[in-house]
């Protein structure tokens, strides 16, 4: 029987309760099942995140990976169309994939090196090797279907109003008008990339057929500079911010300007699931982010 570590069941009882319980209820026999049928056997204990149960196996030729079980979601549902389209360039590979239950069989990685690991040690080398993923991962198209940063800059734009409404602090509601005012320019030409989403040095982990490889995408089609947010916000430092944005720019080879655009928009995205969440003040990291960014 599969043992099901405490960490994942408080999230997902903390998150999405009653479904939360019926996920891990299940999580048991569902791990068992697709262990049998795919001919795994197990290798180490569970691992998680927050949607999922990670279990390191060996494949019945004796080669390592690990068996995904995913708690499926809006940002999670396009995983596989994103690992398929990537096809290990810059990104774990996917080996298999059941789509009635979104469990995924992929390439192990070693979870015991992560970027965060490099982060500590030299952030700059940490920043620019997500810029390179970025700018590999970014290359490619985005396949039909997933969700797209056109219909989810119209949606931020359109609750910004009422967000407003809802801040007690004036020089709060002048920086999300701000953000707002810097989304609107760009939102007519949201692009057709495939997103990441939330490349952070925890979705980073070394590899042994290439030194680093992304994992835990939230795909999405769009423009590349709305996936900085997460490598400027990691391991926040307030004089980190500027140079962390020049770096990833230039190593993703993105248009300056338009990835400040849609950098804000991720601000924006940020302080509107804050205010949402019955917070009356934003966040002052999003704000340190908004103020460096909006002078150019």
């Amino acid at each position: 029987m599969v043992e099901i570590p405490d960490g994942l069941v408080e999230v997902q009882v903390g998150f999405n309760g009653d479904a939360g319980r019926e996920f891990i209820a299940a999580l048991p026999a569902r791990a068992e099942r697709f262990l049998e049928e795919w001919e795994l056997l197990r290798t180490g204990p569970a691992m998680h995140g927050v949607t999922a149960l990670v279990l390191p196996v060996e494949q019945a030729d004796g080669s390592p990976a690990v068996l995904k079980l995913v708690s499926v979601d809006e940002e999670s549902a396009g995983e596989p169309v994103a690992l398929r389209a990537w096809d290990g360039r810059g990104s774990v590979r996917l080996l298999r994939h059941d789509a009635g239950t979104g469990t995924l069989l992929l390439e192990r990685l070693d979870e015991g090196r992560g970027l965060a690991e490099l982060a500590r040690r030299d952030a700059r080398a940490a920043v620019a090797v997500v810029g390179e993923l970025l700018a590999r991962l970014g290359a490619v198209p985005a396949p039909a279907g997933l969700r797209g940063l056109g219909d989810m800059a119209a949606g931020m734009l359109a609750q910004v109003p009422q967000a407003l409404g809802r801040l007690v602090d004036e020089h709060d509601r002048r920086l999300l008008k701000d953000c707002a005012a810097a989304v609107a320019e760009v939102a007519g030409e949201p692009g057709d990339r495939l997103l990441h989403w939330d490349l952070h040095y925890d979705n980073v982990l070394a590899g042994a057929r290439e030194p680093w490889l992304a994992i835990d995408p939230k795909p999405l089609a769009g423009d590349p500079g709305f996936d900085l947010m997460p490598a400027i916000i990691n391991n926040f430092r307030a004089g980190d911010v500027r140079w962390r944005f020049d770096l990833l720019t230039e190593a993703a080879g993105l248009d300056r300007e338009r990835a400040r655009a849609w950098t804000l928009g991720r601000v924006l995205q940020n302080c509107l699931w804050d205010v949402e969440d019955g917070e009356e003040r934003l966040d002052d990291d999003q704000l340190t982010v908004a103020e460096v960014l909006l002078k150019g």
